[in-house]
């Protein structure tokens, strides 16, 4: 049975959300307020991250074995738990970078002017 399109967007939205986690944990491991934070700062503030997107994606992640965690101290010693990227995430990373450079390049097709 073929998607519907709301299901294809939804699917496209958490790849992007989850390619983009997995690309900030590539620098190493990150708890949850730092991905967001970063996410945030790299794209001059254009995504901001809520707590409602990110953690669910987070616990997405985790089922698929894509990223590991631990809990840990944060510099100034609170609890937090932290990600890391596993070598199953970092091949689906790459697989998601390819597909996204393709969609980019192909929604680029479009906007130019003839």
């Amino acid at each position: 049975m073929a998607k519907q399109p709301d299901e294809q967007r939804l699917e496209l939205l958490q790849g992007t959300l989850d390619m983009l986690i997995l690309r900030t944990l590539v620098f190493g491991p990150v708890h949850g307020h730092g991905i967001a934070k970063h996410i945030q700062r790299t794209t001059d503030e254009v995504l901001k991250l809520e707590h409602g997107s990110l953690y669910p994606a987070l616990h997405r992640l985790l089922r698929k074995g894509w990223i590991t965690a631990k809990w840990a101290r944060t510099p100034n010693n609170q609890r937090a738990r932290y990600y890391t990227i596993t070598a199953l995430g970092r091949r689906q990373l790459g697989e998601q970078q390819a597909g996204f450079a393709e969609l980019l390049e192909a929604i680029a097709r479009v906007m130019r002017p003839a």
